[in-house]
């Protein structure tokens, strides 16, 4: 998956305008343009296309970060050069304050079957001899599974009708 494939499908998920999107990369002390955003979101053939790098996406991140559970006290962290989908996904693990077994629930309503232990590598430093690649099939689905959550839920409750 590609840094504008995450960023399409969080944008998608938890109903982010424009101006939200910009807002987020505010939260991590960045500043971008409109233009930029709208041009990372579209297709890759789109003449308008615009490449979102490691940097730039890691920065997103860490805004999600700080816009989900609020700004930590001191500096902020420094955004990665470069990201992987092990990065990525513990960064939305944080972002949306997930334990364990919430990402498990979350891959379940994916109907993506992962163990405990399988997670947990994931988020292990790469040198660690349990360390395992998150491959596009967990992310994807892992991201499937934030949109059925969030997003879905969203949809059926403004559906449903009040008491």
């Amino acid at each position: 998956m590609t840094n504008n494939d995450v960023l399409r499908r969080l944008r998608y998920t938890f109903d982010f305008n424009d101006s939200k999107m910009v807002a987020i990369f505010r939260l991590a002390d960045h500043e971008v343009t409109r233009s930029q955003v709208t041009d990372w979101l579209k297709k890759e053939e789109d003449p308008q296309y615009l490449r979102c790098s490691d940097r730039e996406f890691a920065i997103f991140l860490n805004g999600l970060i700080n816009e989900m559970r609020g700004k930590k006290e001191g500096a902020a962290p420094a955004p990665e050069r470069v990201l992987n989908n092990n990065i990525i996904f513990r960064k939305l693990k944080i972002a949306l304050n997930m334990t364990s077994e919430d990402v498990m629930d979350v891959m379940e309503i994916a109907e993506f079957r992962l163990s405990k232990h399988e997670l947990s590598a994931f988020f292990r430093k790469p040198d660690h001899q349990n360390f395992r690649e998150c491959q596009d099939q967990v992310l994807r689905n892992f991201l499937s599974g934030i949109q059925l959550k969030y997003r879905d839920n969203k949809t059926d409750a403004a559906e449903s009708p009040k008491a």
